[in-house]
């Protein structure tokens, strides 16, 4: 099965309904990850149907639970995971990735650059001292990346208003991560995803302010 077809069975199985220039943007970032990847060691992964599994489609499970999120920042992202890949799935959405890794926030730009992403913009910095330049709230902070949540809302506090949630994307659910989330944020709920040809268990924790 062709890389193509394995990112077009996907999306259906998710039951998503994306623009029609998505899954051909979405194909050209996973060969721009591919190629730079080779220098830059974004990922672990090399093999491209993999990179459609476990990136791609991965990154598309949190999608429906998005709605409410008109804008987004994306913590640590690396690759540009799931920051990119959301991107483009929703031209509506202002993704800014806050990387503290000069090298992938240059992959990132050079990303949004070359698939013309207007929508997304990749920032190096650390998001403990980060702020939108333009002082708007942000709805939305996702992290696909942070090995614990306590850190993950720790660090973004300071961007957190009432209406903000955060969205850490994990493994097997960690009940004993939940248990140490600081004081003054709850977790709102738990979604377990399912990825299409992913063999492994994903959940999304979403989390607010108390």
């Amino acid at each position: 099965m062709s890389a193509a077809e394995i990112l077009e069975q996907g999306i259906a199985a998710l039951g998503l309904v994306l623009p029609a220039d998505a899954p051909p943007r979405l194909l050209a970032f996973a060969r721009l990850l591919i190629k730079w990847n080779k220098v830059y060691n974004l990922t672990a992964i090399r093999d491209e149907a993999q990179m459609i599994t476990h990136h791609l489609l991965d990154s598309l499970a949190v999608l429906p639970h998005l709605a409410e999120v008109g804008r987004l920042v994306d913590v640590g992202s690396g690759g540009g995971l799931p920051g990119v890949v959301l991107a483009i799935a929703r031209p509506d959405l202002q993704v800014d990735s806050v990387e503290t890794v000069q090298k992938k926030a240059t992959f990132q730009n050079q990303a949004r650059i070359e698939l013309k992403l207007g929508n997304f913009r990749a920032h190096h910095a650390r998001i403990e001292s980060w702020q939108p330049a333009d002082g708007l709230a942000v709805d939305g902070i996702i992290s696909r990346a942070f090995a614990d949540t306590a850190d993950f809302v720790n660090l973004c506090a300071h961007l957190v208003g009432a209406e903000t949630r955060l969205l850490a994307m994990k493994g097997v659910y960690p009940a004993d991560e939940i248990a140490r989330i600081p004081e003054g944020f709850s977790l709102a709920r738990s979604i377990e995803l399912q990825v299409p040809g992913l063999a492994a268990a994903r959940h999304l924790l979403i989390m607010k302010r108390t």
